[in-house]
């Protein structure tokens, strides 16, 4: 899973700084609305934008008012109109899919603004009260500059605050409101932070360069605790008794999105957006049931080859109270994915030509978002701000994440998973910004999954327990399948939902109940991981029949990674004309 910061526009940019686009095409009118959009895109989102070494925007929060949503939308219109008067005659291969996949993305910026997304702005995991709370986790300092720069955006931060507020007051005048048992777990979470806050964003500045001076540190330190204490922390408790007395009286009774109204609209376009297809919720539906009963044969193959005697249901309960199978401390938690996690890097060049240049590092998840967070995520780094990527683990309630699972869990959030495939597009400078990092949650997420089966090939999964949980895994993301959809278009309740899980995985009681939340506070997004894993892995199957013994699955990754996070569609015309340049 990626946590990624709330931000205007669909994309999600991270990297160094490489040649513009528009020094490098040959099309001028293309490359000159491709260098508008990317204008554009860091006015609107000066997070990414600082992470690719934008100073400026290091200083601002992105504008999350419905306001800057309807003059992004406003500006988008017209340089749509723009990118249509481009014509396709003459456009080299690299170009098409340049201006096809800008104009989607500016639709569906476009749809996402007018269907109001931003109504939700926050869910079971944090929202706009914790934005402060990410950034102060990956934001270096490395000189007074920067300093400054972090101290500027605490001065932001309030206004930020009153903008997520306003967005979830719309939502409730709106009827469009998270379900009671996302806003209770959400003002959980930030009730939490309401001890943590000061500390927290003054992380940042708790280890400064010797550079600057002890005196101006400690400066530094006392404007950035009187920003917290006199502006801040009084907007957190504000958002803090909002949410308690405004919203979660307001809270949607039913679970599924299709109960607010046009709630079909939304969940529809969630899907289409999530899953780069035109499935409908019923065949993704019935995809997960087909998905379920194809991997619970595999299940029922580990349980006969680890030599243990009992169905199903027994070896469940085996797993899930035997000892052996859990840390017993945080840090060997930590440990045990860090000795997988290098066991895993020293696995990859049997596998890709190509591996990112920026590293990546285990750390664990904050205290005060552990409760509400999923067993781990990825969070993307940069290059230009002397950021690793990171690999987060929870190591709350050790007694419900289980050793067998870790192999699958690290190569997914880690290597080859997220932060290969991420930090490699990162570094496509031959790219423009928007392809060079794009999010499309098919292909990121699908990959991940996709990354899990080639822990096979590494040798990743060593016992009968850890292939066990490698399959639960698979089968955690079939049965979202099923219960997403349950949830959002057939109107399932939580248990109706809860029993694809508890009856087919050995996933922990807790975990299953976060993610539950976490679907029915995310509509769509768990859809993703299923849909894009089966696309690259029908794709890696037909490349390797068509070219038999000069498939080289090498090539093949490098191929499928070497144009960005783009659409399902677009990826498999990729492969395919890539598959007939390696037949001629």
């Amino acid at each position: 899973m990626i946590r990624a910061l709330a931000v205007c526009a669909a994309i999600l940019v991270t990297a160094a700084s490489p040649p513009a686009y528009s020094q490098q095409r040959n099309n001028r009118a293309l490359a000159n609305v491709v260098s508008a959009y990317e204008q554009m895109s860091r006015r609107y989102d000066p997070i990414t934008s600082a992470s690719e070494g934008d100073r400026a925007a290091l200083r601002r929060m992105p504008d999350a008012s419905r306001e800057g949503d309807l003059a992004y939308r406003t500006e988008l219109v017209a340089l749509r109109a723009r990118l249509e008067r481009v014509p396709t005659r003459g456009l080299n291969d690299d170009d098409a899919l340049n201006r096809s996949y800008l104009l989607r993305v500016i639709d569906q910026t476009i749809e996402s603004i007018d269907l109001d997304f931003s109504r939700a702005s926050f869910g079971n995991g944090g929202g706009f009260f914790s934005t402060g709370s990410h950034l102060a986790y990956t934001t270096p300092i490395q000189s007074g500059d920067d300093a400054e720069a972090w101290i500027a955006r605490l001065e932001a931060l309030p206004t930020y605050y009153q903008q997520g507020l306003a967005n979830a007051r719309r939502g409730i005048a709106t009827g469009y409101t998270q379900p009671r048992i996302v806003t209770e777990r959400g003002l959980q979470v930030a009730r939490a932070q309401l001890d943590t806050l000061e500390d927290t964003l003054l992380t940042p500045l708790a280890t400064m360069p010797d550079t600057i001076p002890s005196a101006q540190q400690e400066q530094y330190r006392a404007r950035a605790r009187t920003i917290v204490r006199e502006r801040i922390l009084p907007a957190h408790r504000e958002a803090v008794t909002a949410i308690e007395r405004e919203y979660l009286p307001a809270s949607r009774p039913g679970l599924g999105l299709r109960s607010v109204p046009d709630g079909e609209d939304l969940y529809r376009y969630l899907v289409r957006s999530y899953t780069t297809t035109e499935m409908t919720p019923e065949e993704i539906h019935e995809l997960g049931n087909q998905e379920v009963a194809r991997i619970r044969a595999l299940m029922e193959a580990e349980i006969r080859a680890s030599g243990f005697r009992g169905d199903f249901a027994a070896f469940q309960r085996f797993l899930r109270t035997d000892r052996q199978f859990y840390a017993q401390t945080p840090d060997d938690l930590v440990r045990h994915a860090s000795e997988i996690a290098k066991r895993a890097d020293g696995e990859l060049p049997r596998l890709f030509g190509t591996l990112p240049r920026l590293s990546y590092g285990i750390r664990v998840i904050p205290a005060d978002q552990a409760e509400g967070s999923t067993t781990a995520y990825y969070t993307q780094g940069s290059a230009a701000l002397g950021q690793s990527g990171t690999y987060w683990v929870n190591t709350t309630r050790l007694d419900q994440r289980p050793l067998y699972e870790l192999p699958a869990l690290t190569v997914h959030e880690a290597m080859p998973g997220h932060h290969l495939q991420i930090a490699r597009a990162q570094e496509l400078g031959e790219l423009p910004y928007f392809r060079r990092n794009a999010f499309e949650t098919a292909f990121v997420e699908g990959w991940g999954l996709y990354a899990e089966t080639l822990g096979e090939e590494m040798g990743m999964y060593r016992t009968p327990y850890e292939r066990f949980g490698r399959l639960s895994y698979e089968m955690w993301r079939a049965c979202r399948l099923v219960a997403d959809t349950g949830i959002h278009w057939m109107g399932w309740d939580i248990e109706q939902a809860r029993r694809c899980f508890t009856e087919n995985s050995a996933l922990s009681p807790h975990n299953i109940q976060t993610e539950l939340e976490r679907y029915i506070s995310t509509p769509g997004q768990a859809l993703a991981y299923k849909i894009g894993e089966l696309r690259l892995r029908g794709l890696r199957a037909e490349a390797t029949e068509a070219l038999g013994e000069r498939f080289d699955v090498r090539a093949f990754h490098d191929e499928v990674l070497s144009a960005g996070a783009i659409p399902l569609d677009a990826l498999e015309a990729r492969v395919r004309a890539w598959v007939a340049r390696e037949r001629e």
